[in-house]
């Protein structure tokens, strides 16, 4: 499942808060076997998301848009994603019910706006905050406070998934410059992907959806090189998994 997630806001483009929320999707939905295919940051601009998330959503099975959410002025991603589906926003009833009955809110207490959605949008409960999150076709769209997005996602996660993806890294003591051809050998010999990552060692990540083959490409690898003396249990240098504890990311992403 190809996955793009798009963060809403222009504090996040000025750099006054810290895009923290593609991060953790990123991990949560490759843990479910997705594949990220990308994460772009966007204005609160009505035009501007309409057209990143309508760009995205043909070009992917999914698109996690978050931030913007509420009836303040500049919470714009509803009427953007509306616009982007060709749809009007509208008084969404579950989202007026479900905050009134189990939030506690009257619905004379919220503010204009704040249970609108594309119209056909299923709605998402906020759990930690007031703004209902959507579904309308293939978009999901969550509030960019993190811990009201971790939360919404919760009823959505099991909508995404993928095949299995097996790690393994090898941690090398040797210069990058100096291992252009092992890693370009080692992608000759086996079809998995490879990663090099520079640092105090370089750290060297085959993955792959054949649990045989990232470990056999990683076992050649560590035979090429001068493996890392390293204590840290997740730095291992002789081809064992560092992504978890488990050999396994249930999947290929928060």
């Amino acid at each position: 499942m190809n996955v793009a997630i798009v963060t809403v806001g222009d504090e996040l483009l000025a750099g006054e808060t810290v895009d923290t929320n593609s991060a953790w999707l990123a991990a949560q939905l490759t843990d479910r076997g997705c594949t990220i295919r990308r994460v772009t940051t966007v204005p609160d601009d009505i035009e501007v998301i309409a057209a990143v998330v309508n760009e995205q959503r043909a070009a992917y099975d999914a698109v996690v848009v978050t931030g913007g959410l509420g009836p303040t002025h500049d919470d714009r991603t509803m009427a953007a994603v509306a616009a982007a589906v060709g749809r009007e926003l509208e008084h969404h009833p579950a989202a007026e019910a479900w905050l009134t009955s189990e939030s506690g809110y009257s619905a004379d207490d919220l503010d204009a706006g704040t249970t609108d959605l594309p119209a056909g949008a299923r709605m998402v409960p906020n759990e930690v905050g007031v703004a209902p999150g959507a579904v309308i076709e293939s978009i999901y769209v969550l509030p960019g406070v993190p811990a009201e997005m971790k939360a919404m996602f919760d009823h959505v996660a099991g909508e995404f998934s993928g095949e299995p993806i097996y790690t393994e890294m090898v941690v090398v003591d040797e210069p990058e410059s100096a291992l252009l051809d092992r890693l370009g050998a080692v992608q000759e010999r086996f079809a998995v992907d490879v990663g090099s990552y520079p640092g105090e060692y370089v750290r060297v990540k085959f993955r792959g959806g054949d649990s045989e083959a990232v470990a056999e490409a990683a076992a050649w690898f560590a035979k090429q090189v001068t493996v890392a003396d390293v204590d840290d249990g997740d730095d291992v240098g002789d081809g064992d998994d560092v992504d978890d504890d488990d050999d396994v990311d249930d999947g290929d992403t928060s």
